[in-house]
């Protein structure tokens, strides 16, 4: 990563959710098209809860930058979280993952994926699951740098305007 300071990873702190929150929005936001909905829009703010049900990561910017919130990752530990979602056996996921536009390009999300592979493997998971949409061209070249690979039979349409592309990383 370049740059004077290397963001701190680690769980989210409860007075750090909305500002979080903020950041998954505004990254969400700035991707190409127009693909926000009122109610998504309050989930991806939801940081508070997601923090309750799943494990929520956040890049903090270390001195000297002074501590905002550069960017946030949901990790989900198995299929038995209400944020799993078509988690098979033995595999955690992430979600979410984000980074404030502002401060894109300079590593912080792949520092994000990197602590969900290592949490992943501490849990002693099999694999690594996450959907990804079609326009977010930038985090598929993070995911296969990676080692993710597309399984386009877990593919999901959740919506009609939605569709999801499925990436797994054996772990």
């Amino acid at each position: 990563m370049t740059g004077s300071s290397v963001p701190e990873i680690r769980l989210v702190r409860p007075a750090e959710h909305e500002e979080a929150g903020a950041v998954v929005l505004s990254a969400y936001h700035a991707l190409p098209g127009d693909h926000s909905s009122p109610g998504y829009d309050l989930v991806l703010r939801d940081v508070a809860r997601r923090a309750q049900e799943a494990e929520v990561y956040v890049a903090v910017a270390g001195p000297p930058a002074g501590g905002g919130v550069l960017g946030c990752v949901t990790f989900v530990p198995d299929m038995m979280s209400p944020w799993a979602e078509m988690v098979e056996p033995s595999e955690s996921a992430v979600r979410m993952l984000a980074v404030d536009p502002a401060a894109q390009g300079r590593g912080i999300g792949r520092a994000l994926l990197e602590r969900c592979i290592a949490r992943g493997r501490e849990l002693g998971s099999a694999a690594l699951f996450l959907h990804s949409t079609p326009w977010m061209v930038v985090a598929h070249g993070l995911y296969e740098r990676s080692g993710f690979v597309r399984v386009p039979e877990r593919d999901w349409l959740p919506v009609p305007e939605v569709p999801l592309l499925a990436y797994r990383l054996e772990l």
